[in-house]
């Protein structure tokens, strides 16, 4: 069978063995862990059904049983490895790391310590082993220098030395010279090796059929080559396990006699060395649902062979094709990071695994946070960031030690928003094929990244800016409504017109004022993750001094009211710490079990309601946004400012748009607005001015209370939440894929509506008085 045979095999076979695509879902995140199948599952389900395991540790019939199997099932593995029994032991593992962990504690408890060297492309968990290494570690950067400390030898021969490396790099999908192993073992005895295979077997068979060319030590996943189950193994060359003879911790099955009472004594199991290592009771299930993913493996892909050779002319598909995107000025949208143009072509230097950055027509890098917002609404799994891999992602990137540390004290983490410092990306995007992967999502990919992030415009010139035409007449602009959100990210209430609402330094008053907190982790929850919170509807009831709260479709009478006032009695003692938008905050919990039911009932996961009133001064942070006619200034409270302001004739501009290629035309609500301008009702046809809020700097706002003043803090930037439909809670790509097609800006930031910020008012008090109708001057 050719490979496009394959291929159309694979794309009729997942249709039924992998129903979770089905959705339309192009799943790019093998390196993570790949997928399981309908067949496996299936098949575990009926072992399990027809069979009685019992714990491996007693006596009886059906304990017996789960001994004998996951024996066999053991020998199966090394035999899957090409590994004999005669000269290799498996140890299972809950995981890779905790594989590595085992020879790490091993090598620390050896007498004299050891000394640990890593190559640069090493995952985190590799890394880490060097805070054991007494003896110092060396991070090699080169293969070339890898080579030469192998050749030169010359160590004192009683220091017992630890070389780690990934036979694949789990950032770029570079494989590394699997020989080192055996060069290594020829300096002698007191050197050992580590080989870190988690990414490589994924889609490559591993074989370790010459005893003296493989590991002394090889770490792998059995989630990361089968989807399931959830588990890791340790490969040990017999002749190495002297390395874990003094080893100190027993626990469970891994003794046959200990004394506690008035002596300590014990004696470790010494008949094989995986009895010596397998702490406690084994994963029983696990280990009996790999022996069903091995079978199930073979007859839906044929072999292992066949998987790679498919993946590797995948990668090398979705490798020129991204390559070879460029826009309409020439320059280059895609920067891959790779050792050369021609590793793809060879399966033995390349694995089936993409890193790359995204660049503008201007050259600038686009943000991988706005790219992982885009794959997310068109239902495409990848991961962006740092990948666990440090080493890697610095060489690169070219990130010296100085600048990964001033970005971390910039406030950078992994995963968040401002992903590019210093005209340099942060991280990578990562996309990574595995076996049931098809040309289909390959070129389903290379289009997403052409359609939203390729400018195939010949020149660099546009069309003239609305921000062009004559707005000399501002006050024809007037507030049209008015919003808050009492509870943060959950539905808005419209203040009523001609209301007169009071607006301080921190926002309109009584916007989010409250939020909802998970019972296990105390961060705020958000529509981001949890689209059901549209349906919280708040209403502020100043009459009776309450917050009714319903749920849109829910029973009449299914509702909550919550005192306006702050009595102290119905909060914990003591204010809890929380986390809004990853800043601290000191919240105070309500304690009736009532609240946390119905929230928890209303969302799905376990959550209560949390006050943090705007007084407080832990609510104050500091945004990172940089508006374009200013340098980046202080805005207020964690999500980025206390007033989000949006106009009519924009969102207008916006849904005409949109209905141009038959989508539906976005509500005002999914902005989360609080202030919606409108320009006067009497213009003539076409004289609206979209957009011109790009460049206003301020406003002032009259009527009740004259001369209020505004400025504005720079664009919002938008992202996947605003595609959560308020009135049902469900999600949809627009307005978002519209956005980023029409309104992305530099970093690839897609903006919409501007952060606002009281000024000042006539009377130079910190606070103003605002309503529906007002009259609104900009500049």
């Amino acid at each position: 069978m050719d490979l496009d045979e394959y291929d159309q095999y694979i794309s009729s076979m997942r249709r039924e063995e992998y129903p979770m695509l089905n959705d339309n879902s192009l799943y790019m995140d093998h390196a993570g862990t790949t997928l399981y199948s309908k067949r496996l599952m299936n098949r575990f389900h009926t072992e399990m059904m027809a069979t009685l395991y019992g714990n491996p540790h007693s006596a009886s019939s059906s304990s017996q049983r789960s001994t004998q199997t996951i024996e066999s099932i053991r020998l199966e593995c090394l035999k899957y490895f090409t590994a004999d029994p005669e000269h290799f032991d498996l140890v299972f593992t809950a995981n890779t790391t905790a594989a590595i962990k085992l020879v790490a504690d091993a090598m620390r408890e050896l007498e004299g310590g050891f000394w640990f060297g890593y190559h640069v492309d090493s995952h985190t968990s590799l890394v880490g082993v060097r805070e054991l290494a007494t003896k110092g570690s060396r991070c090699f950067e080169k293969d070339v220098e890898v080579n030469a400390w192998i050749d030169e030898g010359g160590e004192d021969d009683e220091m017992t030395r630890l070389f780690a490396y990934p036979a694949q790099s789990n950032m770029n999908g570079r494989r590394l010279p699997l020989n080192w192993s055996r060069r290594c073992r020829a300096r002698g005895s007191g050197t050992y090796t580590l080989l870190d295979a988690a990414a490589y077997a994924s889609t490559s068979p591993l074989g370790l059929s010459i005893v003296d060319e493989a590991p002394d030590f090889t770490v792998l996943s059995f989630s990361k080559m089968f989807g399931f189950p959830d588990l890791g193994a340790l490969i040990v060359r017999k002749e190495s396990a002297h390395v874990f003879d003094r080893r100190r911790y027993f626990g469970g099955g891994t003794v046959d006699m200990v004394v506690c009472v008035k002596e300590t004594w014990h004696a470790a199991k010494s008949n094989s060395l995986h009895e010596r290592l397998e702490d406690g009771t084994l994963p029983v299930h696990s280990i009996l649902a790999l022996k069903c993913a091995m079978e199930t493996y073979q007859e839906l892909f044929r072999s292992l062979e066949h998987a790679a050779k498919h993946t590797a002319a995948l990668a090398k598909r979705l490798y020129d094709g991204l390559r070879s995107l460029r826009h309409g000025n020439g320059t280059s949208a895609c920067k891959i990071y790779t050792e050369n143009d021609s590793c793809y072509d060879d399966a033995d230097k390349q694995g089936p695994t993409i890193a790359f950055n995204l660049m503008d027509r201007q050259g600038h890098w686009v943000s991988n946070n706005e790219i992982e917002k885009l794959a997310s609404i068109k239902n495409i799994h990848l991961r962006t960031g740092g990948l666990c891999n440090p080493g890697g992602i610095a060489t690169h990137l070219k990130l010296a030690p100085w600048e990964m540390r001033e970005n971390f004290s910039a406030g950078f983490r992994c995963g968040g928003e401002n992903d590019v410092l210093n005209g340099k990306p942060t991280g990578v995007v990562r996309v990574s094929l595995g076996a049931m992967s098809t040309k289909s999502d390959v070129d389903r990919f290379i289009d997403f990244v052409r359609e939203f992030f390729v400018d195939e415009t010949p020149t660099t010139s546009s069309p003239p800016s609305p921000l062009a035409l004559d707005d000399s007449q501002t006050s024809r602009l007037y507030i049209e409504s008015l919003t808050v959100y009492p509870i943060k990210s959950c539905g808005g209430w419209q203040i009523p017109p001609n209301t007169p609402w009071d607006i301080h330094p921190e926002g309109l008053a009584w916007d989010r004022e409250w939020c909802i907190i998970s019972q296990s982790t105390g961060a705020a929850l958000s529509q981001k993750s949890h689209p059901r919170m549209a349906l919280i509807r708040p209403h502020l009831d100043f009459k009776t001094g309450v917050l009714v709260i319903k749920i849109s479709g829910g029973q009449p009478n299914d509702h909550l009211t919550i005192p306006l006032s702050k009595d102290p009695t119905y909060f914990a003692t003591k204010s809890t710490p929380a986390n809004v938008c990853g800043d601290p905050i000191s919240a105070r919990i309500y304690t009736a079990p009532s609240i946390a039911s119905f929230f928890t009932s209303a969302i799905g996961v376990p959550c209560t309601l949390a006050r943090f009133p705007a007084s407080t001064s832990s609510r104050h942070s500091k945004s990172h946004l940089k508006p374009a006619h200013s340098a980046p200034r202080p805005i207020l409270l964690s999500n980025e400012s206390p007033i989000l302001t949006i106009t009519r004739s924009s969102l207008n501009r916006l849904n005409e748009t949109i209905k141009r290629t038959n989508g539906k035309a976005a509500h005002p609500s999914v902005f989360r607005a609080n202030i919606v301008l409108a320009e006067s009702p009497l213009l003539s046809p076409g004289q609206e001015r979209p957009w011109v809020e790009d460049r206003w700097e301020g406003m002032r706002i009259g009527g009740v209370s004259d001369n209020v003043e505004f400025e504005f803090l720079g664009g919002c930037r938008r992202c996947q939440m605003v595609c959560v439909d308020q009135e049902s809670g469900e999600k949809n790509q627009e307005p978002f894929v519209t956005l980023a097609k029409t309104r992305r800006f530099g970093g690839g930031r897609v903006l919409f509506g501007v952060h606002t910020a009281l000024k000042k008012n006539e009377g130079g008090v910190g606070s103003a008085v605002v309503k529906v109708g007002d009259v609104v001057e900009a500049w």
